[in-house]
């Protein structure tokens, strides 16, 4: 499972993971996708974003450690980026209000220079 979405360039669903393993001749089903991607993300393995429908989408961490993102909203092209300031405060309001073992995530969504640069479709 992991190797599929290592093989992808963006977010994937977990329908599209069960399908792309489908297609290849595994015999998974679609609950043990979602625990398994879960359970990927859980150890820091794999990236969740929710999408604007709510769905969760996956996809294989670039680095081990701790990063945030910038999504393009229109396709989907991902940047990992480390967020020193984000993770001072953090910590201080956390901190502040009595909080330990602080956790965080950070997406930040925007428009790719591609895409903006991208002559408009019509038609």
């Amino acid at each position: 499972m992991h190797d599929t979405l290592r093989q992808s360039e963006g977010f994937r669903s977990a329908q599209d993971v069960y399908a792309e393993m489908r297609l290849h001749g595994a015999k998974i089903g679609l609950t043990t996708v979602y625990r398994a991607l879960q359970a990927l993300a859980d150890k820091g393995q794999v990236d969740v974003l929710r999408t604007d429908d709510g769905e969760s989408v996956y996809r294989a961490c670039a680095t081990d450690t701790h990063h945030h993102h910038l999504v393009c909203r229109k396709c989907g092209r991902t940047v990992e980026v480390a967020g020193p300031a984000v993770e001072r405060w953090a910590e201080a309001v956390g901190s502040e209000h009595g909080f330990t073992e602080i956790t965080h995530t950070v997406e930040v969504f925007g428009t790719c220079s591609s895409c903006s640069t991208a002559p408009a479709r019509t038609g």
